[in-house]
């Protein structure tokens, strides 16, 4: 059984609320105003400390305790001498606190939260020629508006994956091409509606409304305005009442589609590759608005005690055959261009979209809301994450 994450996103750091960002979210020139505490990349590697602390999601740090046959630790610790501690995140707001102790080296951080640790201090730059098997990465996951600031690498991408519309091809027809069977169409499906349980599925509602209604000219899911967060914030209130069950755990949304409890929804590859395997009738695609996704970064902490061994890891975690085991493992996208060529199922890197840069171009990636609006505007401000958070709690009654 693959793992995947279950996340519950919590409030945004103070630091990154007061933190004057701007700048595009879909930039390779990301983070145009953000300016982070100067902090500098480690310039060189030197010996190995021997141990190296890691926060990572569930599934990212196998050392066979888990599954016997699922294991790339091993090898690391025996080729490095740095024995792995890890400890499993249930949320980027768990990853982020984790991090503000200084007791960890490392940390696998989705997009939602890389921001809030650049801003507050807490990640270092990483000098990525400190990692060989960055020239590897796909280019359109490097210096990214999540994973860096003004051309500063801030971390090593490691996997990818977008929110995808799942339908049951026997209940719901015609078969849909838009966000509109969960938005404004979900009442033909009352009860039977599905949605990801986070604040940030606040972006999913604003990159239809940037579709369907231009008036608001939304431009950045991640970046909007009071009134088009009110939009939003409408929207979702409008859906509540045709949803059956919100979802964080990749398993009940597996079982509700195989029930009939849900018949259409978001959901991830790796569900309805495993909802397919249960023999319900479904497909899964991104609708023609695009859609939103996560691009998982590996970042260093600024107080790491053991950097050397934290480089090291680094490196390993995207080297092309450790990359295809955890993307398999996971259920995404693997980073390294190497990894197609190293995975057990030769379709793995067509299925997950790896090297399909125009598939990409149509996801925006989780980033962090800000007071400082992420698509350029200075003559507002934008909302920001906290405000998202007790949207949420709003918007689900």
């Amino acid at each position: 059984m693959r793992l995947t994450r279950t996340l519950q996103v919590a409030a945004c750091a103070a630091v990154l609320l007061a933190a004057t960002a701007c700048g595009s979210s879909d930039s390779s020139s990301s983070g145009g105003g953000l300016n982070p505490p100067d902090l500098k990349a480690q310039s060189k590697l030197g010996k190995t400390e021997g141990e190296v602390n890691l926060i990572a999601w569930a599934g990212y740090v196998e050392d066979g305790s888990n599954d016997p046959k699922v294991n790339w630790v091993s090898d690391f610790e025996k080729q490095t001498g740095c024995q792995v501690n890890s400890k499993v995140a249930a949320s980027s707001d768990e990853m982020v606190k984790l991090m503000k102790t200084g007791e960890y080296d490392a940390v696998s951080a989705s997009g939602d939260a890389s921001l809030r640790l650049i801003a507050s201090g807490d990640a270092a730059p990483v000098n990525t020629s400190l990692v060989p098997n960055y020239k590897d990465i796909f280019p359109d996951l490097k210096l990214q508006a999540w994973n860096s600031v003004k051309g500063k690498a801030y971390g090593i991408p490691h996997g990818r994956g977008a929110n995808l519309l799942m339908y049951n091809t026997q209940k719901v027809t015609p078969a849909p091409t838009s966000w509109a069977a969960v938005f404004d169409d979900a009442s033909k499906y009352k009860g039977h509606v599905t949605a990801y349980d986070s604040p940030i599925y606040i972006a999913d509602a604003a990159l239809y409304l940037k579709a369907t209604k231009p008036e608001l000219k939304i431009k950045d899911p991640y970046a909007l305005d009071q009134t088009q967060f009110d939009a939003a914030v409408a929207l979702l209130k409008k859906q509540n009442a045709d949803i059956g069950e919100y979802w964080s755990d990749y398993l009940k949304e597996i079982s509700a589609f195989k029930s009939g409890d849900s018949v259409v929804g978001t959901t991830w590859q790796v569900i309805a590759n495993l909802t397919a395997d249960e023999g319900t009738k479904i497909k899964a695609f991104v609708p023609k608005e695009g859609s939103t996704g996560w691009s998982d970064t590996w970042m260093i902490s600024a107080k790491a005690k053991h950097p050397n061994c934290a480089y090291k890891w680094l490196n390993w975690i995207v080297s092309p055959k450790v990359n295809a085991q955890v993307a398999e493992y996971f259920g995404e996208a693997p980073a390294n261009s190497k990894a197609c060529t190293e995975t057990s199922d030769k379709n793995f890197c067509t299925t997950y979209h790896a090297a399909d840069t125009a598939y990409w171009k149509n996801i925006a990636f989780w980033n962090t809301p800000i007071e400082q609006c992420l698509d350029g505007r200075t003559d507002v401000k934008c909302v920001p994450y906290a405000k998202w958070v007790q949207a949420w709690t709003e918007i689900k009654g």
